[in-house]
């Protein structure tokens, strides 16, 4: 019995030996929070289809640990072109709300931009690495070129808010490599100076209104401006403790529509407060806090970009959902990571994180300009 025992401890440490358990303990922690929070919202049914999705998220993270990190360098510029196939066929094939963002795959809606969180930044990481750092300005441009790209096609489904955080997860790769500062004070003006132009023939009506709702909620109390005023509402009437599980008025009541996709975070914290909003956002900093770690111990240009990028990025998502709930940002449909029902979101964070383990067990000894 005593071999039995130590041959399986051995097969699980074996197993599970590519997984950094801070980072796991603290995105565990998280999923668990979300199915409670559908469970309260929808019931069973949104249990089971989100708790699918993170099983499926979790074997791509387990999988993609093992691979080396050299080989997933070697492949980044594949994986690029592969993820930009379903976003051009969106165009033809594509369904949604607003616009053309999603792939019916029968089984499951697919939605491509989420792949570009991924590879996005892989594919910046993998072409500055075989460069000078800090980058000098050509390789900014062709930089730029490679977000550029897969950014406008999303912005012209049209999905303003993921095309938003597609490019901060590229830049920051940039930043991470030593981009000068002005260089994105040049960028942030450049954005200025063409906002007319994006109002003028860019945004679609429900943009504009969304916009127009953050300046001035009031103006259409009823209409357009209802979900942030609800949100608000919701967030505040937790208090400290939270009116209980299951006990949301705002939420169980319908007044807050999208409650378990973009305004989920908003029924968290009615029903558990603010302690169970703090807990979260502190789970929240945990995982960045450990990207961030993990790529100030890589060894090569191509780990530490990838990985500092995946947990600032991450930072972003937190920050605009936690934002447009709250009337601090307009509303650009950005799901809270890993507590909104959302399951492509889902799956590609945690294969994010997959690819950040994989860099803390394979990590290179040489260096990057290579």
């Amino acid at each position: 019995m005593k071999d039995f025992l130590r041959w399986a401890g051995d097969l699980l440490r074996r197993f599970f030996s590519t997984l950094d358990w801070m980072l796991c303990l603290a995105l565990g922690a998280l999923m668990l929070i979300s199915l409670a929070t559908l469970k309260s919202a929808g019931g069973d049914s949104l249990v089971m289809a989100q708790g699918s999705r993170f099983a499926v998220g979790l074997a791509a993270m387990w999988g993609i640990s093992r691979v080396p990190i050299l080989r997933i360098r070697s492949a980044t510029p594949l994986i690029y072109a592969i993820s930009m196939l379903p976003l051009l066929a969106v165009f033809v094939l594509g369904t949604g709300k607003y616009g053309r963002q999603w792939l019916d795959l029968k089984f499951f809606y697919l939605q491509p931009a989420e792949l570009l969180k991924i590879s996005l930044p892989m594919m910046v990481a993998w072409y500055l690495h075989r460069m000078p750092l800090p980058p000098r300005i050509n390789t900014v441009l062709m930089a730029m070129v490679i977000i550029g790209v897969p950014t406008g096609l999303v912005m012209l489904q049209p999905d303003f808010g993921t095309g938003v955080l597609i490019a901060a997860s590229g830049v920051f790769v940039l930043l991470l490599a030593g981009l000068p500062w002005w260089w994105v004070g040049l960028g942030l003006g450049g954005i200025a100076a063409a906002a007319p132009v994006a109002w003028i023939w860019l945004l679609r009506p429900y943009q504009k209104d969304r916009i127009m709702m953050f300046l001035d909620l009031e103006m259409d109390a009823l209409g357009a401006g209802w979900n942030i005023i609800q949100s608000k509402i919701a967030i505040g009437s937790g208090g400290l403790g939270g009116k209980g599980w299951g006990e949301g008025s705002q939420s169980h009541l319908n007044f807050i529509p999208e409650q378990t996709t973009d305004f989920a975070f908003s029924l968290l914290s009615e029903e558990f407060g603010w302690v169970g909003a703090a807990l979260v956002l502190t789970l929240y900093l945990v995982v960045i806090g450990r990207c961030l770690y993990i790529a100030s111990q890589s060894r090569d240009s191509y780990s530490r970009l990838l990985a500092g990028a995946t947990g600032l990025a991450f930072f972003v998502y937190v920050l605009v959902n936690g934002g447009m709930i709250s009337g601090v940002l307009p509303v650009v449909g950005v799901p809270m990571p890993l507590i909104s029902y959302d399951g492509t979101a889902a799956v590609s964070l945690l294969a994010g994180f997959g690819l950040v383990m994989a860099v803390r067990r394979h990590n290179p000894v040489h260096g990057g300009y290579d």
